[in-house]
């Protein structure tokens, strides 16, 4: 009895707390339409499929939209639904219209069946009746006003955008296929234009539709798994791993999803991108449905949850859905029945605004036209019969029990990080703001990118041939591992194509298989198929392109001789001359020079030395011979000045390293044998018949034979590096021919006593091998440049060569440059820059107390002649005056 009342007491609370609820919203919604004038006199007609998640959350939605908004009148329209059951909406429309004479029609008609029951109609009656199409599966594209059904309303937004939307995934990830999937829904449906719509968009990104799949609808089947387990069977055998399942019900995503499981088709590599119609959907699906989508990338049309009229409508849905339909384990409603709820409020004031004049359908069609509110789903207002506000688009991944946000989308901007960056804001074209996507969780698991597209697969994957018994197992070694019990097969070209493997745009499921024959014979299996192709110490010739195709050399490549190499004596009349570069010759000459100099400065500043020459050459060739005499010692005179000496203890310094260095080098020049080729041209071979080795597997002995002319019994094959040496021991052979690489291993291998000779011939190089026609060989040159431009190459190459010993030093030629004395020279440059300064202040000075004494002596001469002057002026003035004065007393006498 106690848990009987629990459970009494807790479902009426419940439905206390449903029906105020549903009070709030009624009085809110409706407040527009207070007025309870009849409306709808025939009723409204509700086109739903029965059999779908969607019709059946959308009846819910649309019983308790009724309920709302007329619970304060004593009559409301009636309500007279129509099950589909996936079949035609169409028939079912016209039913309703023909046996129940409904005023209006609400549900999942597409536009082209709208047009067909219009015009039904309008043939039999002359009379419309409006269609509100709340149809999971939108317009095809933007209507033009002049173009569209009449008195056809759709609460979606175009087609385009969604497509826009899933161009831009593709486009931001890089991928160049997509396959497309669709489930048909009837005759009526227009599935080659949404098709037509992806495509386009997909150009815009560089990409394509590779192959589309077009399945029935899934209640039209007798047994839709079948059908969908073969299907989805050829599309895992195609190279192209990118699926866009663009129109699908919620129960044909399910099956699909259970089946793609099965087939191994929710692993790594593949990609899964489901449009609105499923994303929309999966806050309602179940969990073992989510189970079989982990890692499905969908768009979910964005609208706002967290509205408290949402929440509320929320709430009451579960419960009733929870009753009528029991056996659903979830009861959330999805974007849909808001939809659906929206619609029949539209339909409500618009009747109630068109005061019960509904034998005017125009009327009618007006009012719902000029809708505008917010409703449970977003803004209700139109545009062309669309919705008017463009649609944003949530970026979702499946993650575990649900799936997080990983961007928003919008035709505007863009992919963005946060929905509130587009508030406030008008979308136009052209004002994108890309912050990419966030961290996805692909299929498998896996967060790296997949490649989208992958060659050969798993269980097929691509023959690639390497030489078994190649001559150089540093370029490809294969070798069974007992521990491992397989063949290992590595080396310098495994390592290469291994790593241009990455740099591809696809993914490449392949297999080595040794070959024991020559490398013609694996390129004839190349050719005739038996191998997809041929990865080794390859060189790229011309005749070869008869067979296969190659691709860009990922090594330089040349024929060069190898030989035995002796000792000689370098001999040269100029020979100690070669001991120093000519660089070093000049400034060690410069600086002596300039040595010389400073010091013959120095000492003429400080008064020590003299200069008696009166034109410019003699103080040349004074200072010339000065510099001379210091070089060689001879100068007898002694240097008192301190900057002078400075200056020759810094050169005597550097004469005594220089000429120990120079007698050093010389002596090794002189006396040391150098290495040089025992034979030093083909023609020497020629003439005297001398047998020549080479390997017995490639194409040099036929390069021999056509291009040099050698004769085939002169010719030995070798078919190890090893064997070489013996071979030159014994005398078997006086000269072996590699190509370039090869000669590079071995001489790292055997450093001492071999040698190549000058010459060589151009070949193509090594490059990889493919079928004729085959892509891989264009997208195999292309990733050997970026593994080239990378430096990648380089450092396997070295890591080729890593365990050979290091060889001594066989340059013909041993020169020191100025290098090794550059810290000797800078000193000597920093002491003739302090002399210098030195002396030039003493020139001065000089200079200063020489005008100084010159002027001091002017000055002197100046003030006698003045003080002469002023002398003989007075001297002058008394004699004037001494005359003045006898002629006044002789006059005074007289």
């Amino acid at each position: 009895m106690a848990c009987a009342l629990v459970v009494f007491l807790m479902s009426s609370f419940v439905w206390v707390l449903s029906f105020v609820g549903s009070e709030a919203y009624s009085s809110s919604s409706s407040s527009s339409s207070s007025s309870c004038v009849p409306v709808l006199k025939g009723g409204l007609g509700v086109v739903i499929d029965g059999n779908s998640r969607v019709g059946r959350e959308q009846k819910t939605a649309i019983e308790m939209a009724v309920k709302d908004h007329f619970r304060h009148c004593s009559h409301h329209f009636a309500l007279h639904f129509g099950d589909s059951r996936g079949n035609s909406a169409a028939s079912t429309a016209i039913e309703l219209i023909s046996h129940k004479h409904v005023d209006a029609i609400l549900g999942t008609l597409t536009q082209q069946e709208a047009t067909f029951v219009s015009q039904l109609i309008h043939r039999h009656t002359g009379s419309s009746i409006p269609i509100i199409s709340i149809s999971p599966t939108s317009s095809v594209s933007e209507q033009a006003p002049s173009n569209f059904t009449p008195f056809f309303i759709q609460i979606s937004a175009s087609i385009t955008y969604k497509m826009q939307s899933i161009a831009a995934i593709v486009g931001h990830f890089g991928w160049r296929k997509v396959i497309t999937i669709n489930e048909e829904g009837n005759h009526f449906s227009a599935d080659y234009r949404a098709t037509t719509l992806l495509s386009d968009a997909l150009q815009a990104v560089d990409s394509s539709v590779d192959y589309h799949l077009a399945f029935p609808s899934v209640s039209s089947l007798l047994d839709p798994g079948l059908l969908m387990e073969n299907e989805l069977l050829k599309l895992k055998n195609m190279d192209v791993k990118v699926f866009v399942v663009m129109q699908a019900s919620v129960e044909f995503a399910k099956i699909m999803f259970e089946k793609a499981n099965l087939l191994g088709m929710m692993e790594t590599q593949y990609v899964w991108i489901v449009s609105d119609q499923v994303g929309n959907v999966l806050d309602s699906l179940d969990f073992y449905v989510v189970k079989n989508m982990q890692g499905v990338v969908g768009l979910k049309t964005y609208f706002v949850d967290t509205n408290e009229h949402v929440r509320e409508f929320g709430k009451r849905f579960r419960i009733k859905y929870s009753k009528e339909y029991p056996e659903e384990e979830n009861s959330n409603p999805s974007l849909y029945a808001l939809r659906a709820y929206d619609a029949v409020r539209v339909l409500a004031n618009a009747a109630v605004k068109s005061e019960g004049k509904i034998d005017h359908a125009a009327e009618l069609d007006n009012q719902i036209l000029s809708s505008d509110f917010e409703g449970l789903s977003g803004r209700i207002s139109f545009k062309n019969s669309l919705l008017k506000r463009k649609p944003v688009f949530q970026i979702v991944n499946v993650i575990g029990r649900s799936y997080k946000d990983a961007a928003f989308w919008s035709p505007g901007y863009g992919f963005v990080a946060d929905v509130t960056e587009l508030d406030g804001k008008e979308m136009r074209s052209g004002d994108e703001v890309v912050t990419g996507l966030h961290s996805i969780y692909w299929p498998g698991g896996e967060l790296a990118v997949p490649k989208g597209w992958t060659m050969g697969s798993k269980e097929r994957p691509l023959r690639i041939g390497v030489p078994a018994k190649g001559a150089f197992p540093q370029f490809v070694k294969v070798l069974f591992d007992p521990h491992l019990n397989r063949t290992v097969i590595s080396g310098f070209s495994i390592d290469v194509f291994e790593a241009a493997v990455q740099h591809l745009p696809y993914h490449l499921y392949f297999e080595y298989i040794p070959f024991p024959g020559t490398y013609d014979e694996m390129l004839a299996a190349v050719h005739n198929k038996s191998l997809d192709g041929a990865v080794g110490d390859t060189e790229i010739m011309a005749d070869r392109y008869v067979y296969a195709v190659f691709t860009q050399p990922y090594i330089d490549s040349g024929l060069k001789m190898v030989v035995t190499a002796e000792p000689s004596i370098k001999e040269s009349e100029f020979i100690a001359f070669k001991a120093f570069t000519e660089k070093m010759w000049i400034r060690y000459g410069a600086m002596s020079f300039l040595t010389g100099a400073i010091i013959w400065l120095s000492e003429y500043a400080a008064g020590n030395t003299e200069f008696h020459g009166r034109h410019f050459l003699d103080l040349i060739s004074s200072i010339l011979w000065f510099s001379v005499s210091i070089m060689s010692f001879s100068y007898r005179e002694r240097i008192e000045n301190g900057a002078s000496r400075l200056v020759l203890a810094a050169w005597i310094a550097l004469v005594v390293v220089v000429a120990a260095s120079f007698t050093a080098v010389l002596s090794t020049l002189m006396t040391v044998p150098r290495i040089q080729p025992s034979i030093l041209d083909v023609d020497y071979l020629l003439k005297t018949n001398a047998p020549v080795g080479c390997n017995g597997n490639s194409f040099i002995d036929r390069y021999l034979i056509n291009a040099l002319d050698f004769k085939p019994e002169n010719i030995r094959k070798i078919n190890s590096i090893d064997e070489y040496p013996n071979a030159f021991n014994h005398g078997d052979i006086k000269a072996a021919f590699f190509v370039a690489p090869h000669a590079k291993v071995f001489l790292a291998k055997y450093c001492q006593g071999y040698a190549t000779a000058e010459r060589s011939y151009k070949l193509g190089g090594f490059g990889f091998v493919f079928q004729k026609g085959s892509p891989l060989a264009t997208d195999f040159s292309e990733a050997i440049l970026k593994v080239t431009q990378s430096g990648e190459v380089n450092k396997i190459e070295e890591k080729t060569l890593s365990d050979f010993p290091k060889c001594g030093n066989n340059r013909d030629d041993i020169t020191l440059d100025d290098r090794p004395f550059s810290k000797l020279f800078l000193v000597l440059e920093c002491c003739i820059g302090v002399a210098l300064f030195v002396a030039i202040a003493r020139l001065a000075k000089m200079h200063w107390y020489n005008n100084i004494r010159g002027a001091m002596a002017t000055n002197r001469i100046y003030s006698w002649a003045a003080a002469l002057i002023l002398r003989g002026k007075i001297v002058g003035e008394n004699v004037g005056q001494g005359v003045r004065e006898i002629q006044l007393n002789a006059n005074h006498n007289i």
